[in-house]
């Protein structure tokens, strides 16, 4: 039998400005998609603003439920999402991760990507991502197909409705570890 690990996909919504307009476009409760290796969120990664007060300058994040751009939106809902996959799947995808991580300074926010998805037009910008788009290619190169679509085009509501991902958790953000704590509540 093969080793196994979980992964986690945490879909949510802050309320900030842009979030609320992709909110409006789509329909779908959940704008934002970040990806976890454990279950505590403390590895927690995507692509956003890098700093929680000016949204203008996105890129490569690891992102803290406590503090940072969470922090200044306390009342951000979420979904929190697993998947188990196979031990060489997780160490590929953690190659990946540390790719992210000793290039962050390349990457940037693909604002363009967004809106050209917005219009199915798919458009890869080299060291350019937009959230679902990085998380959908990070799975991909990390041998993991969830999603049958091109990353470029990948929206939060593709994840909402994948079958192979397991809901954990759906509610406030900031209370997700004091539920974690509570296990008769928690799914």
């Amino acid at each position: 039998m093969k080793e196994t690990n979980k992964i986690y996909i945490l879909l949510s919504h802050s309320g900030s400005l842009f979030s609320k307009l992709i909110n409006i476009c789509s329909g779908f409760p959940y704008t934002h998609v970040s990806i976890a290796l454990d279950s505590e969120l403390n590895e927690l990664y995507s692509f956003g603003r890098i700093h929680p007060y000016n949204p203008i300058i996105g890129g490569f994040v690891r992102e803290d439920i406590e503090n940072g751009t969470f922090s200044r939106f306390p009342e951000t809902m979420c979904a929190l999402y697993s998947l188990e996959i196979e031990e060489e799947q997780y160490n590929n995808l953690e190659r990946e991760l540390e790719r992210f991580k000793k290039e962050k300074d390349k990457y940037g926010y693909n604002l363009l990507g967004v809106l050209s998805a917005a219009f199915n037009f798919p458009l890869h910008r080299k060291y350019n991502y937009f959230c679902s788009q990085f998380v959908s290619e990070l799975l991909l190169k990390s041998g993991i197909r969830i999603l049958d679509k091109n990353p470029d085009l990948t929206s939060p509501m593709d994840f909402g409705s994948c079958k192979e991902l397991e809901i954990v958790y759906e509610g406030y953000l900031r209370t997700y570890n004091e539920v974690k704590m509570c296990p008769a509540s928690f799914r």
